[in-house]
């Protein structure tokens, strides 16, 4: 295993690792890495959030940032019924691809949601942040959240919301697992073309059941 993360990893890349002492949330994690990231911008980007996009999303953020004068964070449309999964924001204008947040809310009941745009496991963050994580108390579920931090944030800068391009995958359920394993063999370059035949084959007989 470790073998095969080393042969993921590029030799330009340079891997820290910070033990987060207990599991108080993320906004706590995030807070964790303080000492390392130091006064730069610096990227949060959670991995059971799969995100299959042409150009890729961080990249996409990037370039935002640069037109940005504040942290920027991306979002997708959520299922209405849905918004007590995520953080959900309001912005000044929702037809806009970057916009400024007007207010961010952690895990809002449908009936109490500002808008239905979630954010979706991607943020671009001044080093601002941590002022603000230093001082946050526990919020929703009893853990310091990032989402309490980046609201406090929003009283000192700017905080901007990126309708990326691209397909999400929520690999922090089961069936959104499943969905992007399958989607993504079926681009294999060598098990695509068999993972493609199989999958037809098991369709038609369990179709003739």
């Amino acid at each position: 295993m470790l073998q095969a993360i080393r042969d993921i990893i590029p030799d330009s890349a340079t891997c820290i690792y910070v033990r987060q002492s207990a599991p108080l949330g993320l906004g706590h994690a995030v807070l964790c890495a303080r000492d390392l990231v130091g006064d730069e911008p610096f990227f949060v980007h959670l991995a059971d959030d799969l995100i299959d996009a042409e150009v890729p999303c961080l990249a996409q953020m990037k370039e935002a940032f640069s037109g940005c004068e504040g942290s920027v964070i991306g979002v997708q449309p959520v299922p209405a019924d849905q918004t007590d999964q995520y953080g959900i924001v309001e912005v000044e204008d929702a037809t806009e691809k970057t916009t400024r947040i007007k207010r961010i809310v952690e895990k809002p009941a449908p009936d109490q949601a500002p808008s239905n745009l979630g954010v979706v496991g991607r943020y671009l963050l001044t080093p601002a942040i941590f002022r603000h994580l230093a001082t946050t108390g526990r919020g929703a579920g009893g853990e310091i959240q990032l989402t309490d931090g980046i609201a406090g944030l929003m009283t000192e800068e700017a905080v901007f919301a990126y309708r990326y391009d691209g397909k999400r995958y929520d690999c922090g359920n089961k069936l959104g697992y499943l969905e992007a394993t399958v989607e993504y063999a079926l681009k294999h370059a060598e098990l695509g073309a068999g993972f493609r035949n199989y999958l037809e084959e098991l369709i038609q007989d369990r179709g003739e059941d």
